[in-house]
């Protein structure tokens, strides 16, 4: 079974793509929120946050996400211990995950797909990219951002040209282009290659 990844910049539309995947019977892992279940399912990642952010990062077995973004926002260095804590773990569940599957292949969602260094165990890359007003326009309405906290947010991630070039597809999901015709012409490709 073919592994593929499925990453873009924040509010390009990744989790819209998946879904369209998805009617075509094809899984799709969404490693942001596997993340935040694990974070709050296994001992250690509990003890990693509740030593790094304090004991009220979770409340009610549910991860207070606005305490560790504050945190890793203004000190990157958190952010990259925290990283280094989490992503082996989504990686391991990720494993099991697919061990699960019977599609011909399955994607796996994730904005740092290749900051996390993942990418190096999937066959291929789709990148879900929009133009970054509008990719603002939908993370401000979404999650009632600011528009600057959404500049900070894609400043953290890797340039949506180097995401582009590092990927074997690539998906505009900008209003002009069907995103239908796009993941159904992806789709013919790679069930030819598995």
């Amino acid at each position: 079974m073919k592994r593929i990844g499925l990453t873009g910049g924040i509010g390009s539309g990744k989790s819209t793509v998946a879904s369209v995947f998805a009617t075509l019977g094809i899984p799709c892992y969404n490693s942001d929120r596997r993340a935040k279940e694990l974070m709050v399912e296994k001992d250690s990642l509990q003890t990693f946050l509740f030593q790094h952010f304090g004991p009220e990062v979770i409340q009610n077995h549910q991860l207070q996400s606005s305490i560790i973004s504050n945190v890793v926002f203004e000190h990157p260095e958190m952010l990259e211990k925290l990283n280094g804590a989490v992503h082996p773990e989504v990686g391991k569940d990720f494993d099991a995950w697919c061990e699960k599957q019977t599609s011909p292949y399955v994607l796996k969602e994730a904005a740092l797909l290749f900051e996390s260094g993942s990418w190096k165990n999937l066959d291929a890359i789709v990148c879900v990219t929009a133009p970054e007003a509008l990719r603002i326009e939908r993370v401000m309405q979404r999650n009632g951002f600011s528009r600057e906290q959404v500049k900070a947010r894609i400043q953290n991630q890797m340039p949506e040209e180097e995401k582009i070039s590092r990927s074997q597809f690539v998906i505009e999901n900008d209003g002009n282009h069907s995103l239908i015709e796009q993941v159904l012409a992806i789709h013919q490709t790679l069930l030819k290659k598995s």
